[in-house]
């Protein structure tokens, strides 16, 4: 979406659940639509979130909401599927998106898709999960099972990396030079090519501080969730305790 229409999305939602007292939702939304999104909503003071299934999504939903709803995550219009075929038959990320727009469904109804040997779990809009189910039968020329909802860990997201780094600061060029093995100029075009998220917001400032608990993506190089970043060493540089999604 262009970036007025997405401002445009975004303020209409917050004034409809503002008028409605009802949620309402925007989505899937890119890193960078996120970060357009987020800054509507914050200049509305609205109550928000982005969710796109599972935690750490890379598309999410945006969803704004009434005081009165209580969990808000438990209520977003989102459906997995799981596809599963023969191990032997590999499909990427390509292949299953391919499939799914063949049925002629937008961009924008579909979220994250994992993959890994014989098994997929994509995340879709509820109100054309039916459609799908009914339709897709094969990903590409390979026969697949659907199902819906997932069983145990997602795809790429059953264990975790243990790392640990010092650095200067606890900004996030500093951070994402120290997570992605690179210097802190290539960090900075990282961050500056909307390639770098911070939970799910796109982060275009490098002076961000970041701060124990978040969760960092950095496109090609992985997830990362920072456990620990304010012990110094004897030098006062800071420790990074950190996991990377494996």
């Amino acid at each position: 979406m262009e970036q007025s229409l997405i401002a445009s999305r975004i303020d209409d939602a917050c004034k409809i659940c503002n008028n409605s007292s009802f949620p309402k939702f925007v989505g899937f939304l890119r890193a960078e639509e996120t970060a357009i999104a987020e800054s509507v909503a914050q200049k509305l003071c609205c109550r928000h979130l982005f969710y796109g299934g599972y935690s750490n999504a890379e598309r999410v939903f945006f969803g704004v909401f009434p005081d009165w709803c209580e969990e808000p995550s438990q209520i977003f219009p989102i459906t997995a599927f799981t596809f599963t075929f023969r191990p032997v038959d590999k499909l990427t990320h390509r292949e299953v998106l391919g499939s799914l727009m063949s049925l002629g469904i937008k961009r924008e109804t579909v979220g994250d898709i994992l993959i890994e040997e014989g098994r997929a779990v994509v995340f879709v809009t509820s109100e054309v999960a039916p459609f799908i189910k009914s339709q897709l039968t094969k990903i590409s020329r390979v026969g697949v099972d659907i199902s819906e909802g997932y069983v145990g860990n997602l795809p790429g997201q059953s264990g975790f990396l243990d790392l640990s780094h010092t650095v200067a600061s606890a900004r996030l060029d500093c951070v994402v030079a120290a997570l992605a093995g690179v210097s802190r100029k290539t960090a900075t075009e990282y961050i500056e090519q909307k390639l770098v998220t911070l939970g799910s917001v796109c982060c275009e400032k490098t002076t961000l501080m970041v701060q124990n608990g978040d969760k960092i993506s950095i496109r090609s190089k992985g997830k990362f969730l920072i456990e620990k970043i304010d012990e110094k060493t004897r030098k006062g540089r800071l420790i990074i305790k950190a996991k990377k999604y494996i």
